[in-house]
Parts: C-alpha cells; sequence; structure tokens
C-alpha cells in the first residue's frame, strides 16, 4: 500500500491497495475507490461514491453523496460534483458488448461545479470555472465560465470565477468584471454568442 499521510478513510470504504490516496483527503462511508484510481489532495469523498478503476481526480475536489465517476472520466483540481451526479462511459452500451465496448473519455477542468442529480454524458469537456445546473444533462462540450441547464443542457448566463452570474447585457458588450467580487473574467465568445442569441429570442 502506498504511503496514505494524514488520509482519512472510514472503516465501511472499500479503497483499493493499488490507488492512489493524496494528503489531508477524506474518503467517506461506503465509498469505494478501484484499482490505479488517482485521488488528489485535499480532496473530500462522501457517502456512497464510485470511483472506477484508472480515473484521475486533481487536488481539493469535493465528490459529493452517492457520485459515480466510471473509468474514463478526469476531474482536474478545484472541481465540485454535486450529490447523486453520474459520468457514463459508453455512447453505444450493450450488456452483450463483449470485447465491442469502448469507452469514450470525459475531462472536467479546473474550477467546474456540477450540480446535484446532473448527468455527464462521456466524450464531453466541461470548461474550467464552468457550471453545469442541477438536474441538468449534458450532451456536449461546455466552454469555460458557461452556466448550463436543462435537457439538453444550454447555455443561459456566463459565471464568474467566484460561482455568481455575470450581467447579460455587459457580458455581451464585452464588460467580463463581476459584479459581486470584482475579478475580470475571460469569457469566451461562444458563451458571449449564446448570450446574446438567447436574449435575441433565439436558442443555441
Amino acid at each position: 500500500m502506498a504511503d496514505r499521510k494524514d488520509v482519512h478513510i472510514e472503516e465501511s470504504a472499500v479503497v483499493s491497495e493499488k490507488a492512489v490516496i493524496g494528503e489531508g483527503t477524506r474518503i467517506w462511508h461506503f465509498a469505494q475507490v478501484r484499482e490505479n484510481a488517482s485521488v488528489g489532495r485535499n480532496c473530500n469523498i462522501g457517502k456512497g461514491v464510485y470511483i472506477d478503476f484508472d480515473v484521475k481526480i486533481g487536488d481539493n475536489v469535493k465528490i459529493q453523496n452517492l457520485v459515480s465517476v466510471y473509468h474514463g472520466v478526469i476531474i482536474e483540481d478545484d472541481v465540485f460534483v454535486g450529490p447523486h451526479a453520474v459520468f457514463t462511459n459508453d455512447m453505444y452500451p450493450r450488456a452483450f458488448s463483449g470485447d465491442s465496448w469502448k469507452v469514450y473519455p470525459t475531462v472536467v477542468e479546473k474550477g467546474a461545479s456540477i450540480g446535484a442529480n446532473a448527468t455527464i454524458i462521456c466524450g464531453n469537456t466541461i470548461g474550467e470555472y464552468a457550471m453545469v445546473g442541477a438536474g441538468s444533462v449534458v450532451t456536449g462540450d461546455v466552454p469555460p465560465h458557461a452556466l448550463v441547464v436543462g435537457n439538453p443542457a444550454r447555455i443561459i448566463h456566463a459565471v464568474c470565477r467566484c460561482g455568481q452570474p455575470l450581467d447579460d447585457s455587459g457580458i455581451i458588450e464585452g464588460n467580463d468584471r463581476c459584479p459581486v467580487c470584482g475579478r475580470e473574467n475571460d469569457i469566451p465568445d461562444e458563451v458571449r454568442d449564446a448570450i446574446r442569441l438567447r436574449k435575441n429570442g433565439g436558442m443555441r
């Protein structure tokens, strides 16, 4: 077993000896971390979380109760995953697929947040500091700083690194400053265009 300095693992959790767990991480009741998974430093892995083999999780990640993180998923630093969220990893699953099973990788980039009960379809990237609303179904890439909701999830606002929604009119005009924390953000043109289209009565 690798050195697990200052790691807290509840007795009911099942953590493979081949998993790497970073310093300061806490793994709570009935969670499972499989072989060759990597969980970074100062993470919080909630009750009943399932982390599949070879999954990569960065530092300072919070994964709330009953989340399933399947093989092929990479979660970068400072990500929040709300309770009961789930990641898929095969576009065309069959119980009898055998050797034809193909994993489609999914990446959740630094600082992104995923709301409770969201479903993340495989093969997509959720950009830095993006936010996925509770119950949403993500079927495509989510740009950095985008707030997406619905099924399929669509862009409705831009969000600051601090998590607060930015003013739509300001975003359209090129003002990316957060009214709450004062931070300047680098909002992608794709997000700006989607907000402009929505305000004009269209849909992205």
